[in-house]
């Protein structure tokens, strides 16, 4: 064992046999129960009690969605609608005191406001940890986002990215050094094995039990999961399978974008074809009844519904993009395709609903994929390394 490996296995002990660290969670706000939302109260549901003690703290919560009575730690909400009035002094101010009551020794922080703004606040006030999680290829960082960014990497001890290329895309954008960016894959719960309802009963369950061939995608709907580019791929398969459907589970959060849509599957005759489903609460069953699985995102960080579908044995086809092709191994797992590759994407859907033994047999090997690198116990392990190797660097 390296002198590293035991220093790290000392320290550990000692943290079981003492106090808790207390690690801060700060997220800008808990509005949607979108990708980073899940895995952040993934994270602290299973952050092992012995070792840590989990807070959460953001700046605009939707009480519609219940999140105070499902987060299983501490949560503090600050309203804050702008860094620099008066009230972001008070709520400053708030930070500081939470950060030296609790003696908090790690904040991990989600999203431009809580990496920019709250974070460096937390490391002055005695934090000496920080950490922030980077969940996507920048697609929304302004000019000022960026530069910015460069401005406070000192605070930052370390960065956490979602998948080696947004790994690669932090380090290159913000000029930050390869030790202090490492990645955390997201990890998700297998599927409920309890549950016995085969294809048709499930199919019925959706109201999809008409479909000849099931193609699913899930997302909130926006333009940045080139749902445009699903609804012309679904016409092509279309026209081989006339009865296929493409289901469609996800919120909608652009309305111009989502209407815009509507208007297309119309005119090209489609309506029976693409079905939206909005919010799905058992997605998993979606995904059990499903032949394909379809992620056609113009960008991505690293999907949770791609893994997802991995985890229920469905056969996935994606664009290439963000952390897609370091989850789908093509022509085992699934196929990629070029962004916006309507002729490929749907080239690589028919090839699957035309060959279903072979279909299987992909899905078998996305789900042993998954089962090797994707599932909440690997994040989690990766996740506590990463915190204890900070620690033993600060208490040297």
């Amino acid at each position: 064992m390296s002198a590293r490996a035991v220093e790290i296995r000392n320290h550990r002990q000692h943290i079981r046999t003492g106090n808790p660290v207390s690690v801060l969670f700060i997220i800008d706000q808990l509005c949607e129960l979108g990708g980073a939302e899940r895995v952040l109260l993934r994270m602290i549901d299973h952050l092992p009690r012995d070792r840590y003690r989990p807070m959460l703290m953001t700046f605009k919560i939707d009480e519609n969605l219940g999140f105070a009575d499902s987060v299983s730690c501490p949560l503090y909400v600050l309203p804050l609608q702008k860094t620099y009035d008066c009230n972001a002094l008070r709520v400053a101010r708030k930070i500081r005191n939470l950060v030296r009551k609790e003696r908090v020794q790690i904040t991990h922080t989600f999203h431009e406001t809580a990496d920019l703004w709250a974070g460096p606040i937390a490391r002055m006030s005695g934090c000496p940890i920080l950490v922030s999680s980077r969940r996507d290829m920048g697609f929304q960082r302004t000019p000022m986002h960026r530069a910015a960014y460069r401005l406070f990497r000192p605070f930052f001890s370390q960065v956490q990215a979602v998948s080696e290329r947004v790994r690669q895309k932090n380090m290159s954008d913000d000029r930050l050094g390869a030790s202090r960016v490492v990645t955390v894959y997201n990890g998700v719960d297998l599927p409920n094995s309890s549950v016995r309802l085969g294809k048709s009963e499930l199919r019925r369950e959706f109201g999809l039990e008409h479909a000849s061939h099931l193609v699913t995608s899930v997302g909130h709907i926006r333009h940045v999961k080139g749902f445009d580019v699903l609804v012309r791929v679904a016409a092509e398969v279309r026209h081989h399978l006339p009865g296929v459907v493409f289901a469609i589970a996800g919120e909608e959060h652009e309305p111009a974008y989502a209407e815009q849509l509507r208007t297309t599957i119309s005119s090209l005759g489609l309506q029976r074809n693409i079905v939206f489903l909005g919010a799905v609460q058992n997605v998993h069953g979606l995904l059990r009844c499903s032949d394909v699985f379809c992620l056609l995102s113009r960008s991505e960080g690293l999907s949770n519904a791609l893994l997802e579908a991995m985890a229920c044995g469905v056969p996935c086809v994606a664009t290439d993009v963000g952390g897609n092709p370091e989850v789908v191994v093509p022509c085992e797992t699934g196929f990629l395709v070029g962004n916006q590759d309507v002729d490929g994407a749907a080239a690589y859907i028919l090839n699957l609903l035309r060959s279903p033994v072979r279909a299987r047999a992909m899905g078998v090997a996305s789900r042993k994929v998954f089962e090797e690198k994707f599932t909440t116990e690997s994040m989690m392990r990766r996740l506590t390394e990463s915190y204890e190797q900070l620690l033993v660097t600060v208490r040297r």
